[in-house]
């Protein structure tokens, strides 16, 4: 490997990871801004995004000038083509972050209503599968990206649960119907971000063993 790929490759390396920490952080507060009814920070959520949005672009162009200045080969490619990919994936979650906190900003302009218990645990299992996901790519660890894909089911299950317990509100109080629906898209948002968590992981196990995992219904090795 020359000396300026491997440097444009440690500077790609580096913006992905910064990247994910902002997109991590995001998430993080538009669930809280939901928890706490707080519209300022539903709004710096909204506000924020055209930066991570720059930062997508940014990183895919680097993407591009690396594929055409240095043509890499062998696991150099598999590195760019994975980020490319996680890229994508990141931008996405940004996007879902938003989704959350316009919710959020609605609900904290309109009466209460109970967020289901269940909801700060699929949180915390759907941020540990970002964050899990990002340490595996940063220690190439195929074997934890593969276990972090099993949780998505977890997730789900949080996911249906939780939906359930929305329906049966409703059921209980009409005048909640509105306010719940808001909830109710809150939470598929969360579990659009495992997701996509997950996307990330499979894409560790290409980058690091060259196998496309994606679509397999056995993902443990």
């Amino acid at each position: 490997m020359s000396m300026h790929l491997q440097r444009d490759l440690e500077k790609l390396k580096k913006d992905i990871l910064t990247m994910g920490a902002m997109v991590e952080d995001a998430v993080r507060k538009s669930i809280s801004s939901l928890h706490e009814r707080r519209a300022d920070l539903a709004r710096e959520i909204i506000q924020g995004d055209t930066r991570i949005d720059r930062f997508e672009v940014d990183i895919e162009e680097q993407c591009l000038k690396i594929l055409a200045l240095h043509q890499p080969v062998a696991e150099d490619l598999r590195f760019i083509a994975a980020v490319i990919k996680m890229n994508n994936d990141l931008e996405r979650m940004a996007d879902l972050a938003v989704n959350i906190a316009e919710r959020a900003s609605v609900l904290a302009s309109e009466p209460p209503v109970r967020i289901p218990d269940g909801l700060r645990a699929m949180t915390a299992a759907a941020m540990a599968m970002v964050r899990d996901s990002l340490d595996a790519f940063v220690n190439r660890d195929a074997a934890r990206a593969r276990e972090i894909c099993t949780r998505d089911d977890q997730v789900d299950q949080y996911n249906r649960d939780i939906i359930a317990e929305l329906q049966r509100m409703m059921e209980a109080d009409p005048s909640t119907i509105r306010r719940h629906t808001h909830l109710f898209s809150a939470v598929r948002h969360l579990e659009r971000i495992a997701d996509h968590a997950t996307n990330i992981a499979e894409d560790v196990v290409y980058l690091v063993e060259g196998e496309i995992i994606r679509h397999k219904t056995e993902m443990v090795a």
